[in-house]
This record gives structure tokens, sequence and C-alpha cells, in this order.
């Protein structure tokens, strides 16, 4: 019996001490994405928070390629020239997004600061309590004046709710985030690598005018920037979409 109870006490022990191992590799990859991401967010004159930690983990152990939705669309036409794709059309149909408007002195100030607020919502901080899924593209919508020379400050960041969650989705706990239903919609969309600013943007979208055939067809003042890597990556896989007109 002494033999068995102390065997019993070797392997509880053993068993904590492994615990308390995992736990502390757990807390420092935590810290390690974290101090990551500080150091992105400072490039992008972003504070990082350190409430931030968990669900930065969370997301970057649930974000394999396998594991991601990409949000379904009906591809109308593809237009290439000597091999080159230039532009896709592509019809989205009507959908719930979670979407927070943001209006900070720098584009790339409002996409990590929406990211991050759309991220915790994501990471369980919503009614149902659980890890909802990374969909993507991750989208901002962008204003320009009539005469697509400028972008205006005030911008949406809007994640698509995976399949499952369409018909209810989670309550999110931060009352800056809406949800919203986007009626169906015909996008003209090319794609582009690299950070995303004001210039890049206003560059991209004269790019996709000057190609289309007929853009008089499309919104003049409203466009999509979809990501679908996220604002920490230096490499950054891009679109720009025209919205034609309903």
């Amino acid at each position: 019996l002494a033999e068995e109870s102390a065997d019993s006490a070797y392997h509880s022990h053993g068993s904590s001490l492994e615990e308390e191992a995992a736990e502390r590799m757990d807390d420092e990859e935590q810290e390690r994405l974290l101090s990551y991401w500080q150091s992105v967010g400072r490039g992008h004159q972003v504070d990082v928070p350190r409430d931030m930690a968990e669900p930065i983990q969370q997301l970057t152990r649930n974000n394999n390629p396998q594991e991601r939705q990409t949000i379904p669309f009906t591809l109308i036409q593809r237009k290439e020239k000597l091999g080159d794709l230039l532009y896709e059309k592509r019809q989205y149909g009507k959908a719930k997004w979670a979407c927070i408007k943001m209006k900070e002195k720098q584009y790339e100030q409002s996409i990590c600061l929406g990211f991050m607020k759309l991220m915790r919502y994501i990471c369980e901080q919503n009614s149902s309590g659980l890890y909802l899924g990374i969909t993507v593209p991750i989208v901002t919508i962008v204003h320009t004046n009539e005469a697509q020379s400028a972008m205006t400050q005030a911008v949406t960041v809007a994640y698509y709710l995976p399949e499952v969650l369409q018909e209810q989705p989670p309550h999110p706990f931060d009352s800056d985030i809406i949800i919203e239903e986007w009626p169906a919609t015909i996008v003209y969309s090319r794609s582009f690598r690299g950070i995303t600013n004001e210039d890049s943007i206003m560059r991209e979208i004269n790019l996709l005018a000057a190609i289309l055939e007929s853009p008089e067809l499309c919104l003049r003042d409203t466009f999509i920037i979809a990501g679908y890597t996220n604002p920490a990556a230096a490499n950054r896989h891009n679109e720009i979409w025209f919205l034609q007109r309903p």
C-alpha cells in the first residue's frame, strides 16, 4: 500500500510538473506573440495592449490555411491580357458581417485597431463564448472624393460571419461592433501585394479604373480593400474591389 501510494504521489506530482511546464510554455508563447505584434504596431503608430495577448495567441494557433473559410462567390468573368490576370468580375451573395467604423489619422492605424477589436469578438468575446473561426478576406470599406484623388479618413473594417453563424450571429460584447446584412453585390476585383496605405490604395484605384471597360457602372466614391493576410504580415496579399452600382 505504501508503495502504491508513493507511486500515485509520484505520478500526480509528475503530471502537475508537466502541467506547470505546459503553462510556462503557453505563457512564453503568448509573450513572444504579443511582443511581435507590439513591435509591428509601433511601426503603424498603434499601441497593442496586453489584453490582446490571448486573442493573438488563439488566432495564431487557429490560423492554418486549411482552417480558414473563404467568402463564397460566383466567378462571372476573368479579364486577361497576354496571360496576366487583369481583374475578375464576381458575384457575392447577401450575407451578415461584423463591422466596426474607424476614423484614425492614418489608414494603417484604422485597420490595425479595427482588426484588433474584431479579433476579440472572434476569440470568445461574444455571446456564444466560442472561438468563431477565421474567414478571408477581412475587408475594409474606404471612401474617396468624387474625383478619386483623395481618401476620406472614415473606414469600416468588416468580418464575414462563417456559414454556420449566418442565421444567428453571436452578439458582440463590444458595442462598437455592429452586425450588418449586406445585399448581394457584383464586384470587380484586382489583386496586389504589399502594405496598404493611402498612397498604395489610391494607386490601385486609379489602375483598376484605367483597366475597366465601363468604370461608370461602378460606385465612384466607395471601394473595398480585401486583405487575405493579417495586418502584421510584411508582404500582404490584398485585392481592390470596385462595386457595381445596384
